[in-house]
């Protein structure tokens, strides 16, 4: 039998305490022996709750237990979550977790002292929900180099995005909303500024690239400036617009942002809506694979904590290889890589003006006016800039195109 622990009985550390108590005949089989859910560590109580019959508050009553084999975490920011993931993995006890800002800054060293015991360290959930990723980087995708990664890793402004195109409400209008509804936190900034899907975009980098993707190092924008005019231009164009956290290798270089893009309906990004999520790799003899589903919520997070916990008391005594270095990995300024953008200027520009900016297509949206609006050839941001410069308009708007 197998013992196993949970940290946290909020949302995830509940799903995951309910599908080891619900599904427990079907999770055993999969693990190969018997998986008996022992403790669930919480500071607070919960009178009339099942949980209350393994709930303990002190975690050294869990990690000095000989029997525990596995603990997942399910409490968020990086401590206590590094300092308990520490005295388990010191321990031989493996540790998996769906904590972003613990796997981020701590990934490499917690790996490497899981290597040092002869335990896993496990962090499928940690990006993209119940979307497995992680394990098909790791284990099954071995034979390529990951020269693109690009993805909606956030439900929140995928959702919020969708409702603006769809219902044509406001950014104001639709964070209300997704707050009423759950999907946004009462200080929404970690979401709407991309500061969430940055964090996953440096964990996917750093394991795609072997080296640490610092999150302070990732180029974030957000999507307070999208507006109605954007959606208007980009239906126009047969595109949609998402926030996309996108990693790139050009010319030895490794360049790594997080902003709203135009997508056109060819890409696969283009039909993932709501608060769904997906994660596209294009790996150098593979080509294009995508992984999709609900990136966040209950039962999908928990399934992929669950799902860690399978994998740890199979590889139990045997440490699964991990590359990620502690080393950071020095990217380049997102400032110097060419992408087509989608620009709008200021009043009626002329031909002679629209010349500083190349061979570009003008789009016109139905309802919009008093402005001029083209998509460029692939050009750097200074390059753009200079052009603007030279046409002699003020830009109100520029959006990157995948």
């Amino acid at each position: 039998m197998a013992a196993v622990a949970v940290l946290g009985y909020g949302t995830v550390g509940s799903g995951v305490a309910k599908i080891l108590t619900e599904n427990k005949t079907h999770v055993s089989r999969r693990a190969g022996e018997e998986i008996d859910l022992k403790y669930v560590l919480d500071l607070r109580d919960f009178p009339g709750d099942p949980v209350e019959k393994v709930l303990v508050h002190d975690f050294d009553t869990i990690v000095n237990d000989p029997e525990i084999r596995v603990i997942a975490e399910a409490m968020g920011r990086i401590e206590p979550a590094f300092t308990f993931a520490k005295k388990a993995l010191e321990k031989g006890i493996s540790f998996c977790t769906s904590n972003k800002e613990l796997v981020e800054a701590k990934g490499a060293e917690l790996i490497a002292l899981a290597k040092e015991n002869q335990a896993n360290f496990f962090f499928e959930a940690s990006v993209g929900g119940g979307i497995p990723v992680i394990r098909p980087m790791i284990q099954s995708l071995t034979a390529d180099h990951f020269n693109e990664i690009s993805g909606i890793l956030n439900g929140t402004t995928n959702y919020m995005l969708t409702k603006m195109d769809k219902e044509g409400l406001s950014f104001e209008d639709v964070l209300k909303d997704a707050q009423e509804k759950g999907y946004a936190e009462r200080d929404p900034e970690a979401d709407v500024e991309g500061h969430d899907a940055g964090r996953k975009i440096a964990i996917l980098a750093s394991l795609a690239y072997e080296k640490q993707v610092n999150f302070q190092d990732v180029s974030m924008e957000g999507i307070t400036d999208i507006d109605s005019a954007d959606f208007a231009y980009a239906k126009a164009l047969g595109m949609a617009i998402k926030l996309l956290g996108a990693a790139r290798k050009k010319d030895g270089s490794t360049y790594a942002l997080v902003a709203p893009f135009m997508v056109g309906a060819d890409d696969p990004l283009y039909a993932v809506s709501g608060v769904f999520n997906a994660v596209k790799l294009h790996g150098d003899m593979l080509g294009n694979v995508m992984f999709y589903g609900k990136g966040a919520g209950k039962e999908a997070t928990a399934s992929a904590v669950v799902s860690d916990i399978v994998e740890c008391v199979r590889e139990q005594g045997r440490h699964v290889e991990i590359l990620w270095d502690a080393d950071s990995l020095e990217l380049g300024n997102v400032a110097e890589y060419p992408f087509r953008y989608f620009v709008r200027l200021s009043g009626t520009v002329d031909g002679a003006a629209l010349a500083a900016f190349g061979t570009v297509e003008t789009v016109k949206a139905e309802g919009v006016n008093g402005e001029t609006a083209f998509v460029t050839g692939e050009m750097t941001e200074a390059e753009l800039s200079a052009a603007v410069e030279k046409s002699g308009a003020a830009m109100i708007k520029r959006i990157r195109l995948n």
